[in-house]
């Protein structure tokens, strides 16, 4: 029987990716299944890459895999909203583009069978246009299984008042958790602010609590990645979870700058060169450019990196690059550093970490970051900026032994707009040197897990079975064909 599956992806170029990569692995495995992506407009203007991946997806739609871009609502142009709300306005636009499709259903031959939603993390609101269509909704979890298990621990302590961490001390607090997915405490400072703020600490625990009324979890990590979170999600009061990563996007992009840095690349001896790189909305100040850059040639190290300016309101404007490098780097840098290496503002970050030159990668730990950079086998240096990137950095550096920290404890966060205290040059440079140990025991083991995350999507790897079950699953949960939808 054939069966369609609609997604929902939140608008946002790490989630879209990951979640259009999830949707062509399913299609390849079930030739059954015919798959609809939902787009929505995204709420900030100016993801690097956004709009030109946008389009490509659009233009490669077929009768299996389809993308339709949904207008109306709210348009990025616009005040910005809070993420939950953007999608709530366009909930409208949904129904009608569902209905839309089914209604096209019954004009074709052999048509499939509406099977169910599978929606972002940020989207549990469409539950009900799922509900609307009589058809069951499925969690895609774009992060690791260890934040989303941590997110079910606190929405159950707050809903049992026992969770009183506030914005105004948790940053200054000794205090620790214990927390049932990890094999360790969890220092309170090492907390996402979003898990701390009286605006968006209701906003996760509403969506952990519709989270439970899924179907079904698919989580973008790796069975042997994450094993105590992924047992702990198993054996608790929460929907069955489906590891099915790592979901990357590697194909290649081009780049009018990406060949002479590539060359440059290729000039370089194995694992030798240092790569500083901080995702679509990862920027820093003057002051901090300055330290990075006294750390980097202190270090002795070869360097790629990719220098953003911050941004004033990242809600609103992302990242762009600094006009005149010379004017704000120490001066004398780009001279005397011209050999050993190359700034650049935007970098195409999978073409660089396959490079056999690149030995290590300074990040600010994004979930997709992170699973690249395990994917090729590179080391990291964790420096997380805003989100569930504190606790990514935790779990990578102390719970998994798969990164270098820089610090343990980081104070602010870009997009809930707390200024973020200066990272001395001593302390990146002290980061840098260790990273870059070339029989570390964090190089060993990541050097391991990049075998496990290739085999796992494999034949007969964990992913691909967890895959399969979903597949079976969604079958199962599919409604009587006697029931009006």
């Amino acid at each position: 029987m054939k069966s369609e599956l609609i997604f929902i992806p939140y608008p946002g170029i790490g989630h879209l990716r990951s979640t259009v990569e999830m949707a062509k692995l399913l299609v390849n495995q079930e030739n059954q299944l015919s798959i609809s992506v939902l787009i929505i407009p995204f709420i900030t203007e100016g993801e690097a890459g956004a709009s030109a991946y946008v389009a490509a997806l659009a233009a490669s739609s077929n009768n299996r895999l389809r993308y339709e871009i949904i207008t109306g609502g709210d348009q990025p142009t616009a005040e910005t909203t809070r993420l939950d709300i953007h999608v709530e306005n366009h909930k409208p636009q949904i129904r009608l583009a569902v209905a839309n499709l089914v209604d096209g259903y019954l004009t074709q031959p052999n048509s499939p069978r509406l099977a169910g939603f599978v929606v972002d993390m940020f989207c549990t609101s469409t539950i009900e246009v799922a509900d609307e269509f009589g058809v069951p909704t499925y969690l895609f979890y774009t992060s690791n299984a260890g934040i989303l298990a941590l997110g079910f621990h606190i929405q159950m302590l707050y809903d049992e008042n026992q969770y009183d961490v506030n914005e105004s001390d948790f940053q200054d607090s000794d205090a620790e958790l214990i927390v049932p997915s990890l094999t360790r405490p969890y220092p309170v400072k090492c907390l996402p602010m979003g898990f701390a703020s009286k605006v968006w600490l209701p906003v996760y625990v509403h969506l952990t609590r519709k989270y439970r009324e899924m179907k079904g979890i698919l989580i973008n990590t790796v069975t042997e990645l994450e094993p105590s979170a992924l047992k702990c999600l198993s054996s608790g009061d929460t929907p069955p979870v489906y590891p099915v990563g790592p979901l990357l996007h590697l194909e290649k992009q081009v780049d009018e700058k990406q060949p002479e840095i590539l060359r440059w690349l290729d000039e370089q001896p194995a694992r030798s060169v240092v790569f500083l790189c901080f995702g679509s909305m990862g920027g820093f100040g003057v002051e901090q450019v300055r330290e990075i850059a006294v750390a980097l040639e202190r270090s002795g190290h070869c360097f790629l990196w990719s220098l953003r300016r911050a941004s004033e309101d990242i809600m609103k404007e992302f990242p762009g690059e600094f006009t005149n490098l010379e004017e704000i780097l120490p001066e004398g840098f780009l001279v005397r550093t011209e050999e050993k290496g190359k700034v650049l503002g935007w970098a195409l970050q999978v073409a660089v970490l396959e490079n056999p030159a690149i030995g290590g990668f300074v990040t600010h730990c994004g979930w997709n970051s992170t699973l690249e950079s395990l994917w090729f086998g590179v080391p990291t240096l964790a420096w997380p900026l805003y989100a569930e990137q504190k606790f990514n950095a935790f779990e990578m550096v102390e719970e998994l032994g798969l990164a270098v920290e820089i610090k343990r404890y980081w104070r602010g966060d870009h997009l809930a707009g707390a200024a973020k205290e200066l990272v001395t040059a001593e302390e990146i440079e002290r980061g840098i040197m260790s990273l870059m140990v070339q029989d570390s025991d964090v190089r060993k083991r990541v050097t391991e897990m990049s075998e496990k995350c290739r085999v796992a999507l494999m034949d007969g790897g964990y992913s691909r079975i967890a895959l399969q079950k979903f597949i079976e699953d969604v079958k199962k949960n599919m409604a009587s064909p006697d029931k009006e939808i």
